[in-house]
């Protein structure tokens, strides 16, 4: 288990050097000088030109990027421009509304899609089946963006039950946190759920049409114990991959519903360092969420032997 854990550590250098390569040249090459949007357009081409020089921009391109690796290797991922604080500081300012946003979000799709995707299955043709599948092609087909404008005009103008925007850290508490994150959670975690009820479906109906479930059928076990204990968790690997999957593009993506909803996390603070071109803050935050998303991988990839023990790392 260690040595696997070991490979799957040391797989992540060419997949995040990768990953550097492609933001540091999107960041470099995109239209707009940081020194120009730092001083305004008031500022003189002498005073342009001096703090490009004082920024290392003058600098070739390569030099550049090789001395922003040589910095990440130490552990610097620079310094914003703007705030005037290290990228790593403002990351973690921010990650926090998202984690809780992205962790409600799975948990409103998981609640969800579970259900949905077994009952499915079980009435396979029926009208419930079609009903259920129907509204899993809406969920994927309806942007979070629009639907979580359509929550705000519901339930946030017309009933007035919820916020229609902002965030309240969990210090305040938990009750006035999670009030504050369930239109924004529903509106992040539709799409997921229609992908994770969809995938459960598909998943079931390859189990409950194998030969064991006939004959504990026929064994006279009961139904319920059939559908949880020997159908669902033999079909959750490729559930549990698609929750993986979908955890991390929701930590990754969630820029535009922040948006939205005002929600200061890290889409946000991505979106607000492009506009200002604060590449030290885009560069640093987008390796960041990178590697995140490969540890989740590497996360559901442990939790495999949990759910079915004959893929064990190291099992004969």
């Amino acid at each position: 288990m260690l040595n696997f854990i070991i490979k799957r550590l040391f797989s992540l250098i060419p997949v995040l050097f990768i990953v550097s390569v492609v933001v540091f040249l999107l960041v470099h090459i995109t239209p707009g000088d940081p020194a120009s949007v730092i001083l305004g357009p008031e500022a003189n081409p002498e005073e342009v030109a001096e703090l490009r020089e004082e920024l290392g921009l003058n600098r070739p391109i390569l030099e550049q990027y090789f001395v922003w690796i040589g910095d990440i290797v130490r552990g610097d991922l620079g310094t914003s421009l703007f705030m005037k604080q290290p990228v790593l500081t403002a990351f973690f300012e921010h990650l926090g509304p998202t984690l809780s946003l992205a962790i409600m979000a799975q948990t409103f799709a998981i609640i969800i899609a579970l259900p949905l995707g077994v009952l499915s299955a079980k009435f396979r043709g029926s009208f419930l089946d079609q009903t259920f599948m129907g509204l899993s092609l809406v969920g994927i087909s309806v942007p979070s963006f629009l639907l979580g404008l359509f929550l705000i005009l519901l339930f946030g103008v017309e009933l007035r039950i919820f916020p229609v925007a902002g965030y309240k850290p969990l210090s305040v508490g938990f009750a006035e946190h999670i009030r504050y994150l369930i239109l924004p959670a529903i509106a992040l975690g539709a799409m997921q759920a229609a992908l994770i009820s969809r995938m459960t479906r598909s998943s079931m109906l390859d189990v409950l049409s194998s030969n064991y479930i006939k004959t504990a059928r026929a064994k006279g076990v009961k139904e319920l114990i059939i559908t949880v204990k020997h159908s669902l968790r033999n079909a959750f690997i490729p559930i549990l991959t698609i929750i993986g999957q979908t955890f991390g593009s929701l930590v990754a993506g969630a820029a535009v519903v922040e948006t939205v909803f005002n929600i200061p996390g890290i889409g946000q603070l991505i979106i607000n360092s492009v506009e200002r071109r604060d590449f030290e803050v885009i560069q640093g935050s987008v390796l960041l969420i990178a590697t995140s998303y490969v540890l989740i991988n590497l996360i559901i990839d442990l939790l495999y032997g949990f759910v079915d023990p004959r893929l064990r790392v190291g099992k004969k």
